[in-house]
């Protein structure tokens, strides 16, 4: 089976393929550093809409999310953007729970699993 990659980088690439399941890695919002929660986690969002839709899926087809926060009561306002954004009907396993993350400036980092057919 092969491995495609995507946005490789010299650490770790963005998307990895194996077979029908997409990996991606874990995201932060890239064009909101320092925004709201709200404000990030709708970034965040948009950017794996697209990591997914490269490597041919959706978020119509995810299998599982892990969230992570720095400040755990910021849950309700990126549940906000969450459930507007999570299809209908089609909602993964999913965790959240309260971290640091690599820069001050990033409040909410995500990473999701999809299948593909």
């Amino acid at each position: 089976m092969s491995i495609q990659r995507f946005e490789v980088g010299p650490r770790m690439s963005q998307c990895v393929v194996h077979g029908n399941t997409v990996y991606t890695a874990g995201q932060v919002a890239q064009g909101a550093r320092g925004a709201s929660v709200v404000e990030q986690t709708r970034n965040i969002l948009e950017r794996i809409d697209r990591l997914l839709a490269e490597a041919g899926t959706d978020k119509s087809k995810l299998l599982t999310a892990n969230i992570w926060l720095t400040d755990i009561a910021t849950f309700e306002q990126m549940n906000q953007v969450w459930d507007a954004w999570v299809t209908s009907g089609n909602p993964p396993a999913r965790a959240c729970v309260e971290s640091k993350l690599a820069h001050p400036d990033y409040k909410v980092e995500i990473m999701v699993t999809a299948a593909r057919d």
